[in-house]
């Protein structure tokens, strides 16, 4: 008896892909604001407390400045 072992289809090549480096440009956007709103909140903090909300504020002021926006908008 003579064993048959399936043949194997010849491999093709695969087509050439470029890889794409996309970054998001508003990242950095994003940061330099975060910097800047932080500095201000804590420069304008008397207390500690107020020091902290000012790291809050820091971190969803893109969130505040859209609702503001689209509030005067009336949308």
């Amino acid at each position: 008896m003579s064993e048959q072992t399936p043949t194997e289809a010849p491999r093709q090549a695969r087509p050439y892909t470029k890889i794409v480096n996309r970054t998001n440009a508003s990242v950095p956007v994003y940061g330099f604001g975060f910097i800047g709103a932080l500095v201000y909140f804590i420069q304008h903090a008397t207390t500690f407390g107020m020091g902290v909300l000012g790291v809050l504020k820091a971190i969803v002021w893109p969130a505040l400045l859209i609702y503001k926006v689209l509030e005067m908008l009336k949308f």
